[in-house]
């Protein structure tokens, strides 16, 4: 069993991104680990184990276009089953 069962993954663009800013803002509101913020000011990706993969998307869709979004269910992986 996993503590949080979704590895989300996205990239952002947008303009002005800040890597610490977004990273701090994860660390400081959401409920996870793995965090992976790594880019510059106009594309970011983020990498992130959360149980609420729908709050990350939507802070995200406020910094930028949010793009090539995966979110697999690792319980499911770990079972052997399709994410």
């Amino acid at each position: 069993m996993v503590e949080f069962k979704y590895d989300t993954q996205l990239l952002i663009q947008g303009l002005n991104l800040d890597e610490d800013k977004i990273s701090e803002y994860f660390t400081t509101n959401f409920k996870g680990d793995c965090l992976l913020v790594v880019g510059d000011e106009n594309l970011i990706k983020i990498h992130f184990h959360t149980n609420e993969p729908w709050v990350v998307l939507e802070y995200c869709s406020t910094l930028g276009e949010i793009f090539d979004i995966v979110i697999e269910d690792m319980d499911r992986q770990s079972r052997g089953l399709q994410g």
